[in-house]
């Protein structure tokens, strides 16, 4: 520039019209053209920030500097002009940043697809390896090939009735869909849970805070439309149980139905247990509505319950359609980033598919935030659990065989920026697999295209009404004296706001969310006169009762909406009522359609934009942001006009060109009605089930039978037995009189005098009694525990003791104290005689089999003493007098091996592990210093991959090294362990806290009656076997340094252990027996009330 004289002229009128607002942004840069109105100093601000040089901003401050008087008005000029350099600069290190960030993630994602090809093309022919490159570039026009791919696919039609499935959907903390499996005939059992927000089947209160949005709504139809579809038997969505005064007390009902059965081919009733539930699980603080960002400490929890659900309904199924076969899931569905974490989790307990919808993204979200500059990442992340959230979403992708997305924009602009799913990649592997040739244990996982349907049950299609008038005239008492025609409430409703209700409505449906950019739009119609002369302009943002008891994001939407309605003198020309109901959005689209209004919704990003749709089915053109979802809504339906949605004026002129041209409102009117079948929920389901059966069915099949002897029949009646017991004083409890929710077996509130708790005693002492039989005991001694059993002494217990402290010394070796604790645990948990016949032990640990029998050996301690041993991190379960050859050596449980060997690639990962851990960051091979580590041969087995650390300030941390390996497209659980001086990789399905959810599965012990005692830190690992249903005892002192500091760069642990629960109890590594057995009794009894 030649010169600075212009900056001058702008802080002259800055300095005439006030500065003010300088100072408001001194703290921190913002993004000043979100603001709701013009301000000279805001403009100058953003326009120097965004523009300008900041070496001209410099020598403008130096001139004043030299030339700067007595005088207050130069003072304050050279003050603006520093504070506006340095917000220049700061937005510049910010983009400095960014672009930084994008080119290293670039740099590694290149990387990744480098080392892939590598590996990969080794056991290719010459004529071969030049596919992958060739499959690259093929990416690019996939056209014809996913058509190819998609005519092999069964279209799910009306002659699936003889299937019968059970769907269970977890949604808002995981979506599940559970298709049941039996042997003769697929029986579809679908699952849908969703956790966080208030979800009921009728009366749904949308709006009334950020976690009760579209996406309720959305679950409970698609539960409705699943059910109705031939071959489905039951739809269980699941949600969390909430018993708070803060909400209605139907949210705290276990159960309720939202349709009965459908009907089989031959016009008769399928069964008791068919049709779609809401199923409410309780996990978190019972008497608390808590938003979904602090829900994140108690997903185990939630699994656990869930579990505990899914085998009690597999085995009813079972009785009723599966020829007394259990009906297990056929697949999991989660929605939602909470929900993903708890279906990968539930998926991999019971070893069948699972299939993921994101909705919104956390990545996509954090960027979002990142680029307002409004507030840091540490501020982003503890406002919004933003990392947690991430690495969820992350962990979902390991798990899922199928990503149902709502738009193609979504897999490549928002799916891209994650670890786990690389388009590009995806399509190789695929390619691969489907030629039969070997990926080397590389999974991505398949991306699907299915828009959301929508019920047009309440729909009333209707051409041009010429009772409009008449309708309107009633209203605002000009229908001449004939009697008024009966209309529904809420047009009365927004009447009152308008003074001429005969203009068309410009319509805008949703929460007063920030991101929903409602302020943008009323700015856009405020500052339009012909707009504001031709149209009202109606906002519908959810339930209010008083603004300053909303959350701050709404609290502040709403109250600047206010303040512009009152600056641009709206009054009369915009309706913006308190309350609605659900049932009441059909007559508000009616009312908007009667009056040749506009739909509109300028959000800044939509996932999907369901609005749009149901706006199109009731008649009315769409204004929609040209950012997500809408894109291929407009392809579909052609019915109106993208926006930019930060461009007021871009807003502006498109609603005037709708409600200003006529043939072009009809026009539009018409093509949204002409493809509106496109999103109906048979249309989805159908293609939903479609792709879903394409997934790689799996579902547990135990190689070993599960014996059926009299007393496992007796104890499993009376199990059950003791579940009805449970299940009835839930429903009959009142006004907070809960009893235990997680189907635990709680000896020592026997006593309490409790009538439930008393009929629970009588139970117990029946399932007593098959122990008296004289074969099982020496006079009246606990059974032999040398004796050899065709099947696991865990089968008869009531109760597990699982010791899991990870006591080492430097060189990774058990510390000896370890013994005098394991054996006052045996004297405590054998203190107690009522007990003690029902109580088995387990040994959790990261060595292997050989070391933990060497360790035993060496305190005499005999292995048998122990019911299960959980060895190598999660990768073998041993039953010490089960599963051994004729020299008495033990052998891994077959059936455990089976169910963890899911996307389980020794080879590959040997192969890229040892190269990632030699390679520094700028990817080089570090060939001058010796490698951090050494593979571990005695340690390593078929599903444990150990090395030795050789250097701990070399290696990459867990988070580091799974981002890397999932890049590559392999999947899996590493850990360090052993006091950091192992590193240990087992398969992705297989750790300590999910070999407890396999020994439920597998022997129906359930998780809620096992006691897991831990130190106060241990392996990295450590975190998953704390939270859950489980009792957890923590003995403080006893492990004096763990592998934490390996594990994660930021700091999560409060988002993934509870910081207070009855759950847990803690002693002192002094304890002794009695201490122990004390605080056993004590969590034991604090579990009660839960």
């Amino acid at each position: 520039m030649a010169g600075n004289e212009w900056i001058n002229g702008y802080l002259e009128a800055i300095l005439d019209s006030g500065a003010s607002a300088i100072e408001d942004l001194k703290p921190t840069p913002v993004n000043l053209t979100d603001r709701g109105h013009f301000n000279p100093t805001k403009y100058f601000v953003e326009e120097v920030v965004t523009a300008v040089d900041e070496t001209d901003l410099h020598r403008t401050w130096i001139k004043v500097v030299a030339t700067r008087n007595t005088r207050e008005r130069s003072s304050r000029l050279e003050n603006m002009c520093w504070r506006i350099w340095h917000l220049t600069r700061k937005k510049k290190q910010l983009e400095w940043e960014d672009s930084q960030r994008v080119a290293y993630r670039r740099w590694e994602r290149e990387q990744g697809r480098k080392d892939v090809t590598e590996d990969m093309s080794e056991d290719l022919s010459e004529g071969e390896k030049g596919d992958g490159v060739a499959e690259m570039v093929q990416c690019e026009t996939p056209r014809k090939t996913f058509q190819r791919n998609l005519s092999n696919l069964e279209v799910w039609s009306d002659d699936k009735k003889e299937k019968k499935l059970y769907i269970v959907l977890i949604s808002n903390l995981t979506f599940g869909l559970y298709l049941g499996m039996t042997p003769r005939l697929l029986r579809p059992f679908i699952f849908l849970p969703s956790l966080h927000g208030l979800v009921r089947g009728e009366n749904m209160e949308l709006g009334r805070d950020s976690d009760t949005g579209g996406q309720v709504k959305y679950v409970v139809e698609l539960s409705r439309a699943l059910a109705s579809m031939p071959g489905v038997y039951r739809v269980d969505l699941f949600t969390r149980q909430i018993s708070s005064p803060e909400v209605d007390w139907s949210y705290g009902e276990p159960t309720e139905m939202l349709t009965a059965g459908a009907e089989d081919a031959d016009g008769n009733e399928v069964g008791e247990s068919s049709g779609a539930y809401i199923v409410r699980i309780p996990f978190g603080p019972r008497d608390k509505y808590l938003r979904k960002e602090l829900l994140w400490p108690y997903i185990q929890e939630f699994v656990d319950g869930a579990l505990a659900h899914i085998l009690n309904m597999s085995k009813v199924l079972g009785e009723q359609i599966g020829g007394g076969q259990p009906v297990w899931p056929y697949v999991i569905h989660s929605h939602y980033a909470d929900a993903g974490d708890s279906a990968a989790l539930l998926s991999g307990a019971l070893n069948v598919p699972m299939v993921l919808t994101g909705h919104s993204l956390g990545r996509n979200k954090l960027e979002q935030l990142l680029k307002q500059g409004r507030q840091s990442k540490e501020d982003i992340n503890s406002t919004y659990k933003i990392m947690r959230r991430i690495e969820a979403e992350e962990l979902s992708l390991d798990a899922a065989e199928l990503v149902i997305t709502s738009t193609k924009q979504e897999i490549q602009e928002q799916w891209g920026l994650y670890d786990g799913f690389d388009v590009k990649l995806e399509k190789v592997l695929r390619a691969r697999a489907r030629r039969g040739v070997n990926c080397h244990g590389r999974y991505m996982p398949r991306m699907e295209v299915i828009p959301p349907g929508m019920d047009f049950s309440n729909v009333e299609v209707q051409e041009e009404a010429p009772e409009i008038e008449g309708e309107l005239a009633a209203l605002t008492g000009n229908n001449d004296g004939s009697s008024p025609k009966a209309v529904p409430t809420i047009w009365s409703e927004l009447m009152r706001f308008l003074t001429n209700p005969h203009k068309p409505m410009i319509l805008a449906l949703s929460r007063p969310d920030p991101k929903k950019n409602i302020t943008t739009l009323l700015k856009a119609f405020g500052e339009c006169r012909p707009l504001r002369e031709l149209a009202n302009l109606t906002l519908i943002m959810g339930n209010r009762d008083d603004i300053e008891e909303m959350t701050g994001g709404n609290a502040s939407v709403l109250t600047t909406v206010l303040k512009m309605i009152d600056k641009y003198d709206l009054y009369g020309q915009v309706a913006y009522p308190k309350h609605h109901k659900q049932s009441d959005v059909p007559d508000i689209y009616r009312l908007a359609a009667k009056t040749k209004g506009v739909f509109i919704n300028p959000a800044l990003v939509e996932p999907f934009g369901l609005t749009l749709i149901e706006a199109a089915a009731h008649g009315l053109p769409m204004v929609a942001t040209k950012n997500g979802g809408p894109v291929d809504i407009h392809r579909a339906l052609n019915n109106g006009l993208l926006v930019d949605p930060h461009d007021q004026q871009a807003i502006a002129d498109a609603l005037l060109k709708l409600v200003s041209e006529k043939n072009l409102w009809h026009d539009c009117r018409k093509n949204g009605w002409k493809n509106i079948h496109l999103f109906s929920w048979p249309e989805h389901c159908r293609t939903y089930l479609t792709r879903v059966a394409a997934c790689r069915m799996r579902h547990p099949q135990w190689q070993t039978d599960t014996p059926g002897d009299e007393m496992a029949v007796e104890e499993s009646s009376l199990n059950d037995s003791l579940k009805d017991v449970q299940d009835m004083s839930l429903r009959l409890s009142v006004d907070g009189d809960k009893p235990s929710l997680n189907g635990s077996l709680d000896y020592s509130a026997a006593t309490t005098g409790d009538p439930v708790q008393d009929q629970v005693k009588r139970v117990l002492s029946k399932m007593k009694q098959p122990e008296s039989d004289p074969k099982d005991k020496e006079g009246g001694k606990k059974l032999p525990e040398n004796a050899v059993s065709k099947y696991p002494m865990l089968r008869r217990r009531r109760r597990l003791i699982v010791i899991a402290l990870d006591c080492y010394d430097s060189t990774g070796a058990p510390d000896k104290k370890m013994i005098d604790i394991v054996q006052d645990i045996f004297k405590a948990v054998r203190s107690d005689t009522q007990t003690a016949r029902l109580s088995g032990f387990a040994l959790s640990t990261a060595m292997p089999l050989s070391e933990t029998t060497k360790f035993l050996n060496s305190a005499e301690i005999q292995v048998n003493e122990f019911d299960a041993l959980i060895c190598s991190s999660g990768g073998e379960v041993y039953y010490p007098g089960t599963y051994t050859e004729e020299d008495g050596k033990i052998l891994p449980d077959p059936d455990y091996a089976t169910h963890i060997d899911y996307r389980w690639g020794i080879d590959g990962l040997k192969k890229t592990i040892w190269k990632l851990m030699n390679t520094n960051e700028g990817g080089e091979n570090s060939v001058q210093s010796a490698s951090p580590i050494q593979e571990d041969e005695k340690s390593s087995n078929a599903f444990c991959i150990s090395y030795l650390i050789k250097d701990p300030s070399k290696v990459k941390r867990v988070d580091d090294l799974r981002q890397k390996l999932r890049m590559r497209g392999l999947r899996c659980h590493p850990m360090y362990c052993r006091n950091s001086t192992r590193m240990q990789i087992v398969p992705l399905l297989a750790s300590r806290a999910q070999a407890l959810r396999y020994l439920f599965v597998r022997w129906r012990l359930n998780v809620a009656n096992m006691y897991v005692i831990l130190g106060e830190s241990g392996d990295t690992d450590y975190e998953e076997l704390i939270s859950g249903t489980h009792k957890t005892l923590i003995m403080k002192g006893v492990v004096q340094k763990g592998s934490e500091e390996l594990l994660r760069v930021t700091d999560l642990r409060d988002d993934i252990v509870p910081s207070e629960s009855p759950l847990i109890a803690h002693v002192n590594a002094e304890a002794k027996a009695d201490e122990i057995a004390n605080a056993l009794k004590q969590v034991s009894k604090a579990s009660v009330g839960m």
